[in-house]
């Protein structure tokens, strides 16, 4: 990057870092960003710091959630807070992305709870590194009578599906698996809306 001139190759550096952007798509950004109007590309920066400041996690279902200053134990997300939601089901997702993909299909009404991960033992990732001890506290005293594990359909997905299942029969409560209309080694976070609709109504008890 020593073509370019020292605050632009510091943002095509930083743009870099970023999830699927390469030095040539990172400087297209950084370019287009030279071209806008200052107070738009302002708003973005502000936009971005405010991100980690204002974003944090629900206290109870480990979803993303607006940080309230009021409250030092952390706030509850909106779907948590909705008292219209059916409380007696309780979907298990790996990340806050597939909450939001779920939550887009407009085919399920009940609560949610986010693992943060997989079970992994090639990555050393086991049970205990996961909100698996959390979600078991919740069944055990919520009223829950089903448990929706929707999972990626891949190796470390269904191997923590079939752990979920074995942690939780033994509290009387029905296990579902979502349907396999996703693809094996799919991602919810990608799948469109009608397909994961239709995978949550052919979900199956496991």
């Amino acid at each position: 990057m020593s073509n370019y001139p020292a605050p632009l190759a510091r943002l095509i550096r930083e743009l870099c870092k970023l999830p699927g952007i390469g030095e040539k798509t990172a400087a297209r950004l950084a370019f287009h960003m030279l071209k806008e109007k200052a107070e738009d590309v302002q708003e973005l920066a502000e936009s971005i710091g405010r991100l980690k400041r204002e974003m944090g996690i629900c206290r109870t279902c480990f979803g993303l959630s607006e940080i309230d200053p009021r409250r030092s134990d952390g706030a509850e997300c909106r779907v948590c807070q909705d008292p219209r939601r059916e409380r007696e089901k309780i979907c298990v997702v790996e990340k806050p992305s597939d909450m939001m993909a779920v939550e887009k299909s407009q085919e399920y009404k009940g609560l949610y709870h986010v693992l943060q991960g997989t079970i992994s033992p090639l990555d050393g990732i086991g049970p205990e590194a996961l909100r698996i001890k959390e979600l078991l506290e919740r069944v055990g005293g919520a009223g829950v009578r089903e448990v929706i594990v929707a999972t990626n359909p891949t190796v470390e997905g269904e191997a923590t599906a079939l752990y979920l299942s074995k942690a939780l029969k033994p509290l009387g409560i029905k296990v579902t698996r979502i349907a396999r209309g996703l693809p094996m080694g799919g991602d919810l976070e990608y799948t469109d809306a009608v397909t994961l609709g239709k995978a949550f109504e052919g979900r199956r008890e496991i």
